[in-house]
């Protein structure tokens, strides 16, 4: 029996074990954005950009993001949060964290990839997905941009079911949940910070989500039965999906020719990639190796999915790079396209009213 097996296997086995939560992270907890009385679209009226960045952010093409457009452009502007989701058995975030390492080391803005209450980089999968749901409402009413959403094995079961959650899938109502008291607020809605309506958070609609190896022996905790016919449909509440699957995952019950595949139930753009079967269901996140790659770094930056071109580098060197190219490749397009909108929000509200003095209103 190779090693490969030998941890697929006790992860199996730690997997049907049940769940571990993850210490708190002990950090200082953010403060919470200053109230400005702007209006209703203070959020986006109030952010500190510069006009000159703002013609760069516009001239961006979000299917050619290079290196220097994240750090010299992107990272100066709009950033969206990104949420994790990690797998339930202690300690897979840490593979995560990982991951967040990978993301911050080829330029996203760490603060970003933090709760801004106690600073954890993951969310576990034992969490209320309703919770999450309002999460995300709060975070797109106070910064003015929708998180972006990343789930690995059974992070990704819970991140489907928030987009259920969000879809009114079984809910009548999804409580605005405050990552800064980390509790739930007294209300429903939200105010929209582009259009300064009072919307409900049933309906909210995710730009970017993806997962990688959800499925399988996860299904069968008592926590996730309810996904066992949903895993695999993909609601309207989110605009760009893909879903990972190794082409052999002995604890995602996913082999070759299984045709477990996701599908769209509305308008959502759905993909479905296979992995190498030489990937680890377990490690598939640990990338932070990668972003330490100069060459590797080129490589990752200039990658379109179907483009074909192996990354620089084999064996231990390259692991896990064909994920995280195109999960990046996917974060950097709607970064782009999450601040361009700001932008343009931005401009109309010139056309129609003076902008707040610039630092009226701080983005968490």
């Amino acid at each position: 029996m190779n090693a490969w097996v030998r941890r697929a296997l006790l992860a199996f086995a730690l997997a049907l074990a049940g769940c571990a939560s993850v210490p708190p992270a002990g950090r200082t907890p953010e403060a919470p954005a200053a109230q400005a009385d702007t209006g209703p679209q203070a959020v986006i009226a109030g952010m500190a950009l510069d006009p000159q960045l703002e013609l760069r952010i516009l001239a961006l093409d979000p299917q050619r993001v290079s290196d220097s457009d994240v750090r010299q452009v992107l990272a100066h502007g709009p950033t969206p949060r990104i949420v994790a989701l990690h797998g339930g058995v202690y300690p897979v975030h840490l593979l995560m964290e990982s991951f967040s390492r990978f993301l911050s080391g080829m330029g996203y803005p760490p603060h970003k990839l933090r709760h801004p209450g106690d600073g954890r980089l993951s969310h576990s999968p034992y969490e209320n997905s309703l919770q999450i749901a309002g999460l995300i409402a709060w975070y797109y009413e106070h910064e003015g941009l929708m998180p972006m959403l990343v789930g690995h094995s059974q992070g990704g079961i819970q991140l489907v079911k928030v987009l259920h959650d969000l879809a009114g899938d079984g809910v009548t109502q999804i409580e605005v949940w405050n990552p800064l008291t980390d509790a739930a607020e007294p209300r429903v809605s939200i105010v929209d910070p582009f259009t300064g309506a009072e919307r409900p958070v049933l309906g909210l609609k995710i730009g970017y989500a993806s997962v990688v190896g959800s499925g399988g022996a996860a299904l069968m905790l008592p926590n996730q039965w309810s996904m066992v016919r949903r895993l695999r449909s993909i609601p309207n509440t989110v605009d760009d999906f893909t879903g990972y699957a190794l082409a052999v995952d002995l604890i995602a019950w996913d082999m070759p020719g299984a045709g477990a595949r996701y599908q769209a139930q509305g308008g959502a753009r759905v993909r479905n990639v296979e992995l190498p079967a030489e990937y680890s269901h377990v490690f598939v996140p640990r990338t932070s190796h990668l972003a330490r790659d100069p060459a590797l770094r080129v490589w990752l930056n200039a990658y379109v999915p179907g483009s074909g071109d192996p990354p620089p580098a084999e064996g231990r060197a390259a692991d896990n790079s064909l994920w995280a190219a195109d999960v990046w490749f996917h974060i950097k397009k709607h970064w782009v396209l999450e601040a361009q909108k700001v932008v343009r929000a931005r401009r109309e509200l010139a056309q129609g009213q003076a902008l707040a003095p610039a630092g009226t209103l701080r983005q968490p």
